[in-house]
């Protein structure tokens, strides 16, 4: 009886729901309201939506809309200029407010959102979705130098800088360009003040994309795309090496070691096996090109509740290299992110976001590109033919039998006594590995409105927490490699025996190494105030305690940075602008005396147009100028922990310096360093200027900055002041302690001038963005004897090296010239300047040659165009360097001893090439004084790249596809590293040692659902 009754109430309860529903649709309430802008005047025409994005109805000319609705449904209003409007129905709705555009365009700064209109201070942003609509990238800052100034590869000449990724300190390459909202450049001191320590030179702030209120967005992105080397190395020839091997012998004074016949049969390339010809850049190893794919879903929406956006995306990487175990070479990446955002309550909100990151790389356990760089191409044959053994070889054939490794059955592994353990062999038997890494990424906050403390007062919460791990896995097997011995019998050349070097064995054993890991967590809290008072006078204010911690494996110390910051800022009518930021550190690198310091910056702003005298220009549309300065304290050039104390250390090796009992070991105690204990922060203090313009109804912009910075305090073990006897090489030992005294000087300027215009139908862009700094040692702890050595006065980047006067011609030249100390000098060498006139060319010869560029080159000019016709989209940008210089030390240009010889030989010095030779003369000993940093050797690196070109074009998705499911779709080509124009282009564009540089030729498509 029980259960029949539960079945007519359900029953019952089946039939009347359709009545309960029709009953509840036909429950409407009347919405009628105002949709109003921040300044209280009505919007006419402003659109009402559903949660479809429907359109209900739209604002009459008073503002005013009118509708009948479900209760609590979704509704969206939007207008044209103004940020969208989200809310639920209700009675009680009676005025919708719809801020700007250009208000709700802010610009993501430290533990703020500001206008970016009122930008002061040193800061620079780049939109990354509008950018990504013409120019596909996955690198994050790939060619920021194009559109960011003040950015060339570091900030303002500094050497590094700090990356936040949604506030967390995190690695650039933990998130794609795809992900990103906003890119934010932190330059000026000002600007960098609120994040502490290690934010003091310069920041780079990541965005991460959010959902929105509104229908679900789906948008996929595919790319398909291949790697095509440039620049690649050429090396010479066995022939041409023993040739030229035999005249470097003879210019030592000893005999040729290679025979005519040896050198041809080299040549003629009948048996490579027996005269191999190895060349590491032929196809029998490297393919002509490899791919690259990548796949990124972004699923977004919400509604005035919560909001979601999630990003799934795969990256695939293949290798140059195409064979034995290395054909398999690829790197693999796969990341997943989710950013959520709720409404608690009407005054508390929340957040919470996690991404994890996926990536492996599959390898070989050899250097390929190492050996490509110093194996001579006669040494060896990579491959013996089993076929050219004798039959009635047994012992050979016994080692056939038996080996593991037969190389496409019809090859043993060649190697000589001293190439055991060559990259080729390696690649083909030496086993495989598997580098992994594991990135997971947490954050969460809370935010809260205090209105009801005091109306403008919130609350902002953040915490984050990151954890990478990293090794390497790896099957490490020896092998046996074999050199032939060489008969020919009527013509016939035949393997007569094999020499057996090392053994086949694998242990099948998986081997773990590389561990590492990394522990990052964050947090900061926050008081905001905001009011406006009389519509005139806009009062901000943030008081923030933040800091992070990082872990990481092998280290004692973890990487900290804890300071409270406080803002103050004032806006009078967007006319007169003042921002004081300032900061409270702390740093336990230091004494705990000096551990706590202030740093002090402010900001001041004009915006001369908004002066009566400025008003109705028909030309400047926008002109403000702005001043900031202040002082930075940093631990960032404090190395390591206590460097404020002496240190002793025991020699417990057994290695003894002094002992009174002979036949004992004694442990010895070393000194390291002396004590400072009034040790402190080393000080960035700078003053910038900016101005920031638009002009001609706004089709001309211009902003940019000049800086002048000064990092002093720079620690310093000065032995210009102390004894000689304070220091010893051996035993490696000081009683010089760590002082503050060193200092530097950047100074320059940074600019951005973007033009837009209508040429005929089509509409096109062009922007330039340049930065220039140059810097100096203001002053060193140095002690030279002569004053042309002296660093003080001189770039930071200097190279530094010995001026020559060309080649010594003969015997007399050199006799008649001073004596240089570097080694035995013959006819053909380099003959070096003595600038002191002492009689010997020493190192205290040297001299400034030119900026070496290693903070980014002096001058970095970008240029991007963007020509709009119709459904095509055409894009290019090209990057110029100019004003350092380098070395070409590398193992291709300093060719001595038994090292393997580039084209660069040809050009040697020769009696007979006397006058147009550009290489010292050849010798097997080790050059060391024609090989050493000289203004020979230099070069200028100045090169204009055109570092893409993107061709778009997009899909008219109502005529193809109806526009129901496909909403929108792009299609694109594109080429990077397309061209290099450089007066030393072949040297930029070569890779000595590692994989050679590529161009990227790539096909996408996008989507919108």
């Amino acid at each position: 009886m029980k259960y029949k009754n539960i079945m007519w109430f359900l029953m019952l309860v089946a039939m009347l729901s359709p009545i309960w529903v029709l009953a509840q649709a036909d429950q409407t309430i009347r919405v009628r309201a105002t949709v109003r802008d921040q300044n209280g005047f009505p919007l006419a025409v402003a659109e009402i939506m559903n949660d479809e994005e429907e359109l209900i109805t739209t604002t009459d000319e008073n503002g005013l809309f009118d509708i009948e609705i479900v209760p609590n449904s979704l509704l969206i209003v939007k207008s044209p200029g103004y940020e969208t409007k989200v809310f639920r129905a209700s009675g009680q709705v009676e005025e919708v407010i719809l801020f700007s555009e250009m208000q709700s365009r802010l610009v993501n700064t430290a533990y703020q959102k500001q206008d970016q209109a009122n930008l002061i201070g040193g800061i620079s942003y780049v939109n990354i979705p509008e950018l990504m609509q013409k120019n596909y990238f996955t690198y994050p800052l790939d060619n920021m130098e194009v559109f960011a100034p003040g950015f060339h590869g570091n900030i303002w000449g500094n050497n590094s800088y700090l990356v936040l990724v949604d506030g967390v300190p995190r690695d650039i390459g933990s998130v794609n360009a795809i992900e990103i909202e906003q890119v934010t450049f932190l330059k000026g001191v000002s600007a960098v003040a609120l994040y502490g320590s290690r934010a003091a030179k310069g920041v780079v702030v990541i965005t991460t994309k959010r959902g929105a209120a509104g229908k679900q967005r789906i948008n996929f992105t595919a790319n398909t795309g291949v790697h095509v080397p440039r620049g690649i190395p050429k090396y010479l020839g066995s022939a041409e090496y023993m040739t030229l091997y035999n005249e470097a012998r003879t210019n030592d004074g000893l005999q040729p070691l290679f025979s005519n016949e040896e050198i041809f049969n080299h040549a003629s390339g009948s048996n490579p096996y027996r005269y191999p010809d190895l060349d590491f850049y032929s196809p029998e190893y490297l393919q002509e090109a490899y791919s690259r794919h990548d796949a990124t879903l972004e699923i977004a929406g919400g509604n005035d509740r919560a909001r979601y956006y999630t990003n799934l995306g795969y990256w695939s990487e293949g290798s140059l290299l195409d064979f034995g175990q290395a054909a398999q070479n690829r790197n693999e990446r796969i990341n997943i992110r989710g950013n959520v955002d709720m409404n608690i309550t009407n005054n508390i909100t929340a957040f919470a976001d996690a991404a994890v990151i996926f990536y492996n790389g599959r390898g070989v356990n050899a250097n390929f590109w190492q050996g490509a760089a110093n194996l001579r191409p006669h040494r060896f044959s990579p491959l013996i033919p089993i076929s050219m053994i004798e039959p009635d070889d047994a012992t050979s054939m016994n080692f056939v039998n038996n080996t593991s490794h037969l190389i496409d059955g019809q090859f043993l592994l060649g190697g000589t006594q001293i190439e055991q353990t060559n990259p080729i062999a390696g690649i083909y038997a030496g086993g495989s590995s598997q580098f992994t890494s594991r990135q997971y990424q947490f954050n969460t906050g809370v935010n809260a409105d205090l209105k009801n403390i005091l109306p403008g007062l919130t609350f902002n919460s953040r915490f984050g927490l990151d954890y990478a791990t990293s090794y390497n896995l790896s099957f490490n097997n020896n092998y046996a490699v074999f050199q032939p011995q060489w008969n020919n019998y009527a013509g016939q050349d035949l393997i007569s025996g094999l020499t057996r070097f090392g053994q086949d064995a694998s242990t099948r054993t998986q081997n773990i190494t590389g561990n590492t890991f990394r522990q990052t967590m964050a947090m900061s809290a926050q008081l905001n105030y905001n009011t406006v008072i009389k519509d005139d006078h806009e009062i901000t204010a943030t008081l923030v305690a933040g800091g992070f911690q990082t872990s990481l494996s092998q280290m004692y110390h973890r990487i900290s940075n804890a300071n409270i910051g406080l803002h103050l800022g004032y806006n009078y009518k967007d006319k007169y602008l003042v921002e004081i930021n300032s900061a409270v550190i702390h740093s336990a690198r230091l004494p705990e005396n000096n551990r706590n310091a202030l740093s002090p910056t402010m900001s001041l702003g004009w915006r001369i147009s908004n002066e009566e005298f400025m008003e109705g220009s028909t030309v400047v549309n926008n002109l403000l100028l702005s001043v900031s300065g202040g002082i930075l304290h940093t631990d960032l050039d404090i190395a390591d922990y206590y460097l404020y104390e002496q240190v002793y250390t025991q020699q417990g090796d057994g290695t003894v310096f002094y002992t009174w009992k002979d036949g004992l070991n004694n442990i010895s105690t070393i000194s390291r360093r002396g004590a400072n204990p009034n040790m402190t922060f080393p000080k960035r203090e700078e003053i910038n200027v900016g101005v920031d313009a638009a002009f001609f109804n706004n089709k001309l912009f211009f902003n940019g900055s000049y800086f002048l910075s000064r990092m002093s305090g720079l620690l310093v073990q000065r032995s210009d002041v102390y004894p000689s006897y304070f220091t010893t090489g051996f035993p490696a030992s000081s009683f010089i302690p760590f002082e503050n005294y060193n200092s530097d000087l950047r100074s320059g300027f940074d600019f951005n001038l973007n033009m837009n215009q209508k040429v005929g139908t089509a509409n096109i862009n062009f922007g330039i963005v340049g930065t220039y700094y140059k810097t100096e040692a203001l002053q060193r702890g140095e002690n030279w004897q002569d004053p042309y050595q002296v660093r003080t006065g001189n770039p930071i980047d200097a190279i530094w090296g010995l001026r020559n006067q060309g080649f010594f011609a003969n015997n007399e030249q050199i006799d008649s010239s001073p004596t240089q100390i570097f080694g035995e000098v013959r006819p053909g060498d380099l003959s070096y300047i003595d600038q002191n006139g002492d009689g010997r060319v020493t190192p205290q010869d040297e001299v400034f040659l030119g900026r070496g560029g290693w903070f980014g080159a002096p001058l970095t000019l970008g240029f991007n165009v963007t020509a709009q016709m119709k459904n095509w989209t055409l894009f290019a940008m090209g990057v110029a360097r100019s004003g350092a210089y380098a070395m070409r030390n590398s193992s291709y240009f300093w060719v001595s001893g038994e090292a393997k010889y580039s084209e660069v030989v040809r050009d040697r010095w020769t009696e007979a090439t006397a006058e147009s030779a550009t290489f010292p003369r050849l010798t097997t000993l080790n050059g060391a004084n024609n090989f050493r940093n000289s203004d020979f050797w230099l070069y200028s690196t100045d090169r204009f790249d055109l570092a893409r070109v993107q061709l778009t074009y997009t899909v008219p998705t109502e005529q193809f596809f109806g526009g129901n499911f496909i909403k929108g779709m792009n299609v694109y080509v594109s080429g990077s590293n397309l061209l290099t124009l450089a007066p030393n282009r072949k040297i930029l564009e070569m890779n000595i040692g590692s994989a050679p540089q590529t161009r990227f030729f790539n096909l996408g498509l996008t989507a919108q659902f």
